[in-house]
């Protein structure tokens, strides 16, 4: 069975020193319709990254005031944030054994958690080439993978869920084009 991984983040900016209020993701095999598994989602303390010099962007603060009430307390939620430390080690940890890491725009994801590790002294232990674009493979297929999901439903910016139909919608992709191996 192949093991990969598809992250989503949510943030407080769009640059690569963003804060980052929430992490989450999914193991799935891309190879077949089984649900995603192993369901990870952590929310790290926003003042001590905002205190090592990471960035709010008012303009996305603003933004988030738009988005749905429960969106809003998953990624705002001050009760059960972790230190940048244990995400660093926890999520590193979650990572292992993946194969392939995907996210909707890797540089994104990857990018804005490769320099939040860098700045923290963490090392990350996944490689650039393992990184891969979900968006670029939606868009070679007829119609929006992401919709009319069975079981799913779009998560609208929580980053588990929104983590849970992009994995489905890879499955629904490497279906469309017979890909049982790579």
């Amino acid at each position: 069975m192949a093991i990969h991984a598809m992250v989503d983040i949510e943030t407080l900016g769009t640059k690569e020193d963003a804060v980052i209020l929430t992490v989450g993701g999914v193991k799935f095999d891309p190879y077949t319709d089984k649900d995603p598994y192993d369901r990870f989602l952590m929310a790290i303390d926003i003042d001590e990254q905002t205190a090592n010099g990471r960035v709010v962007d008012e303009g996305t603060l603003e933004w988030w005031g738009t988005q749905p009430a429960e969106i809003q307390e998953e990624a705002f939620c001050e009760e059960g944030r972790v230190s940048v430390d244990e995400f660093c080690k926890t999520f590193t940890k979650w990572l292992v054994g993946c194969d392939k890491k995907w996210a909707q725009g890797p540089r994104f994801d990857y990018g804005i958690l490769e320099h939040f590790y860098a700045q923290f002294g963490y090392h990350k232990n996944w490689f650039y080439w393992q990184e891969q674009d979900a968006r670029t493979l939606f868009s070679l297929v007829p119609g929006d993978p992401r919709k009319n999901l069975e079981g799913v439903q779009e998560g609208h910016h929580s980053a588990v869920e929104d983590a849970v139909v992009q994995a489905k919608a890879v499955q629904k992709c490497f279906k469309h084009f017979n890909i049982n191996e790579w």
